[in-house]
């Protein structure tokens, strides 16, 4: 299909950005793997597309102080082999390279993917595990809003009108960590059914820290709190997974039920434990 009639705009700078989208309906387009899509079925019909495409800087990944800063349009390509991501963070880049397939890496952001909070996408799971931040900025101020707190409901998120994604911050793991993201794809879409991101630190035969975030399960991303409570206190991976959903109002389709998703995901929540306590020893 075609999208109906827009105008478009490339701004080269966040300034020119927020005057363009000061009022009306207007959209901001990143890598274009979400809205493009939406706007060719008339899901999303904006008057103006305003592209982040060309401001200098806005996909650049560097560390400061202990923490990663990557870009809004850093592409998935750009997360998945950045040296700096593999040897600092490892379990983002191998998340990003779960995503869909080559075409869509190298066109989706992370950016445009966090702004778009689809309750399969696979980035919320790591980055509620990696206890991230969303630098969040707009004509007037900038904030800075935790992962967990970003992710509202499914397609909504924590951004006010007026308000972009500007960057993901990700604190570096320690050297010791084991990590892992397990999942399993919807075999047409590539999103995920569930996804479990999991990291972990040993402290002599016991784990001294779990983080487990799930994707696909809920209505957004969260962290597997009991789970990881009961890792924390000595419990067994089978014991600490059994508790994984059971808080939760899981999603349901034609391909799987919400038993159905929550026993997937604890199936994979036991395979990235096993894989990260591996890896961190």
């Amino acid at each position: 299909m075609i999208p109906q009639q827009f105008e478009y705009s490339a701004p080269q700078t966040l300034r020119e950005v927020f005057d363009l989208i000061g009022d009306g309906e207007r959209k901001v387009l990143a890598g274009g793997m979400s809205l493009i899509p939406l706007m060719k079925l008339r899901l999303a019909q904006p008057e103006h597309v305003v592209d982040l495409g060309r401001i200098p800087g806005l996909n650049q990944i560097t560390e400061q102080a202990g923490t990663i800063h990557i870009g809004a349009t850093a592409t998935h390509h750009d997360v998945e082999i950045s040296p700096l991501i593999r040897g600092r963070c490892p379990l983002l880049a191998e998340t990003a390279s779960h995503i869909g397939d080559v075409q869509v890496r190298n066109r989706g952001t992370i950016g445009g993917s966090v702004a778009h909070a689809d309750p399969a996408a696979d980035y919320p799971a790591p980055l509620v595990a990696l206890e991230a931040q969303i630098r969040i900025a707009s004509a007037k101020s900038e904030r800075t809003v935790p992962a967990a707190e970003f992710f509202v409901d499914p397609f909504t998120t924590a951004l006010e009108p007026g308000e972009i994604v500007v960057e993901v911050l990700v604190p570096s793991e320690a050297g010791s960590e084991g990590y892992r993201y397990e999942k399993l794809e919807h075999p047409a879409s590539g999103f995920a059914i569930v996804g479990i991101a999991a990291r972990i630190q040993k402290s002599g035969r016991g784990i001294s820290m779990a983080r487990i975030g799930v994707t696909g399960l809920g209505p957004h991303a969260f962290r597997a709190l009991e789970t990881e409570k009961l890792l924390e206190s000595g419990a067994d991976a089978e014991k600490a997974v059994a508790t994984l959903g059971n808080d939760v109002e899981a999603n349901s389709d034609l391909y799987a039920s919400a038993d159905y998703r929550r026993h997937l995901a604890r199936v994979h929540a036991r395979r990235a434990i096993s894989v990260a306590l591996t890896r961190a020893s």
